[in-house]
C-alpha cells in the first residue's frame, strides 16, 4: 500500500517536472515537435525493456489504447479550450480530473479512510487553486472554453483509469501500448504539418519524454497497487511541481492563491499517505 503511494507520488513529480521543462523547450520549440519527440523518445524506452523482457502481456494491450485514445482526447480539447477561452477558467477545470478516478475507485467498491478522503478534497482543492490564472482579457468564447474544458478533464480521468485497468494486468504493456496509439497519431500530424526543428534540442525533447513515460509507469504500477481514489489523487499534484519549479529557477512570482493551493495540497497529501 505505501508502495504504491511512494510510486503515485513519484508520478506527480515526473509529470510535474516533465511539464516544466516541456513548457520551456516550447518557446523555442513548434510544441508538436516537442510533443512527437518526447513521446517517441519514451515509446522507444518502453520497447527497449520490453525486447529485453521478452514478453508482451497481449491483455493489457486493449486498455493502453483506449488510454492512449482518451490522452489524445484530453491533450485535443485542452489546447483548443485555451485557444478559445482562458486560463483562469480552463486550467482549474482540467486539474479537477483527478475527480474521476476518485469516483470511479469509489464506486468500484474502494472506502478511503477518514484522514485519506478529508486528504482527497484538500489536495484536489489545492490542485485547483494552483492552477488558476488571473485573466487579462475577455476570452473570445467563454461557453466553449468551459465545455472543451469539461471534456479534456473527463479524458484525462479515464485515461487514469484505463492505464489502472492496464496495471492490473500488465503495466509495461499498457503504457507501452498507450504511448504507441498516441505517437502514430502525432507523426501523422507532423507528416502533415511539415514543421521541423533543429537536431541539437532534440536531446531535451527526448529527455521530457522519458520523464513522462516514467510518470505514467510509476501510476500504472502504482494503480495497481492501491486504492485508485488515493494514487490517483498523488499522482494529479504535478502541477503543485510545476509551478513550484518556476518559482525557484526562473524566480516566477506566485499569488497568494497560488501559495494557498499548493499548502492544501501538501496537507491532502500527507493525509493520504499517513491514512
Amino acid at each position: 500500500m505505501v508502495t504504491g503511494l511512494l510510486l503515485a507520488l513519484s508520478a506527480g513529480v515526473l509529470w510535474g517536472t516533465a511539464d516544466f521543462t516541456g513548457g520551456r523547450l516550447s518557446r523555442r520549440l513548434p510544441l508538436l515537435v516537442v510533443v512527437v519527440c518526447s513521446q517517441g523518445a519514451g515509446l522507444a524506452a518502453l520497447l527497449l525493456v520490453m525486447v529485453t523482457r521478452g514478453h508482451i502481456a497481449a491483455g493489457a494491450v486493449g486498455w493502453g489504447v483506449v488510454a492512449g485514445v482518451l490522452s489524445l482526447g484530453s491533450v485535443t480539447c485542452f489546447y483548443r479550450a485555451l485557444a478559445v477561452g482562458t486560463m483562469s477558467v480552463v486550467a482549474p477545470l482540467v486539474a479537477a480530473s483527478a475527480a474521476v478516478p476518485v469516483l470511479a475507485g469509489v464506486f468500484g467498491g474502494e472506502q478511503p479512510g477518514v484522514a485519506a478522503a478529508s486528504g482527497i478534497v484538500l489536495a484536489l482543492a489545492g490542485i485547483v487553486l494552483v492552477t488558476g490564472q488571473v485573466a487579462v482579457e475577455p476570452p473570445l468564447d467563454h461557453r466553449l472554453s468551459v465545455v472543451l474544458a469539461v471534456a479534456a478533464a473527463l479524458f484525462a480521468g479515464a485515461q487514469l483509469v484505463a492505464l489502472q485497468r492496464a496495471g492490473a494486468i500488465d503495466a509495461l504493456t499498457g503504457v507501452a501500448a498507450s504511448r504507441a496509439m498516441s505517437v502514430a497519431v502525432l507523426v501523422c500530424a507532423l507528416i502533415f504539418s511539415r514543421v521541423s526543428a533543429p537536431a541539437r534540442c532534440l536531446p531535451a525533447a527526448a529527455m521530457v519524454g522519458l520523464l513522462d513515460t516514467g510518470a505514467n509507469l510509476a501510476f500504472t504500477v502504482a494503480s495497481a497497487r492501491s486504492l485508485l481514489s488515493l494514487t490517483a489523487v498523488l499522482a494529479s499534484v504535478y502541477p503543485v511541481v510545476t509551478v513550484a519549479l518556476a518559482r525557484v529557477l526562473l524566480h516566477e512570482r506566485l499569488r497568494r492563491s497560488q501559495w494557498i493551493g499548493a499548502s492544501l495540497s501538501m496537507t491532502g497529501v500527507l493525509l493520504i499517505v499517513s491514512g
